[in-house]
């Protein structure tokens, strides 16, 4: 089966933090496989994100394919529209604040990327509001919302366009511990029945112990984050 995500060879030199780097030797997810990223406040886990996500131009890469396609050829070529389309086909993302915009109601947000794409499913958004809790709450605004209910509209968004690869960034960190642990089985369970691969960045190591997502550290060495092995 081919990855969805293969990184090879990258390193990121971030401008103006003194030097400051983030280099990957591999990295490569299948459909349907999660893989947690952890590692201490500004270890540069949240760049990573960016990088994968087609935000950030690597500073070099040797090998970058997002579902099938060459990234690492549109980012030699300059393509940022190219980068910009496989984002929006390819890519839901999961942000620690929910991200939602507050001018558009629940179910404007989670319909607005499939609509723009021209690949609207009602069955499968009915789907992800059902398994999500969030039937009923259609016509509210973000701000009528709950912290939890609008991190869950955030996941139900991300996923809506059945994106090959899911990037969340702290997605329980503002739920608390009585709510994050739920949070993240739905977030996993979710993934995999979309068949999406799953990249989850969290400071919570035991939470993502908990659930078996297997693990990647940021690992600090000078000046430079490498990301290794969890011990």
């Amino acid at each position: 089966m081919s990855p969805v995500l293969h990184l090879e060879g990258l390193r990121y030199q971030r401008a103006g933090d003194g030097g400051f780097a983030i280099e990957v030797d591999r990295l490569a997810l299948a459909p349907g496989q999660s893989v947690g990223i952890v590692g201490p406040s500004g270890c540069g886990k949240s760049t990573l994100i960016d990088i994968v996500a087609l935000l950030r131009r690597p500073t070099r890469v040797a090998r970058f394919e997002l579902q099938g396609s060459d990234a690492a050829a549109l980012w030699q070529r300059d393509d940022v529209d190219g980068c910009t389309a496989l984002r929006a086909a390819q890519v839901g993302v999961v942000l620690q604040t929910g991200g939602l915009l507050p001018a558009l109601t629940v179910i404007e947000n989670v319909r607005l990327a499939p609509r723009l794409l021209g690949t609207l499913d009602d069955a499968w958004i009915d789907h992800l509001l059902g398994a999500l809790d969030l039937r009923g709450l259609g016509p509210r605004r973000p701000a009528q919302l709950s912290i939890g209910q609008r991190q869950r509209v955030a996941i139900a968004r991300a996923l809506a366009h059945r994106p090959a690869l899911l990037l969340a960034d702290e997605p329980t960190a503002s739920l608390g511990v009585d709510h994050a642990p739920a949070a993240l089985d739905l977030l996993l369970a979710l993934a995999r029945d979309s068949g999406a691969a799953l990249l989850i960045v969290s400071h919570d190591l035991p939470l993502l112990r908990a659930k078996g997502v297997p693990l990647r550290a940021c690992a600090v060495q000078g000046d430079t984050v490498v990301l290794q092995e969890a011990a």
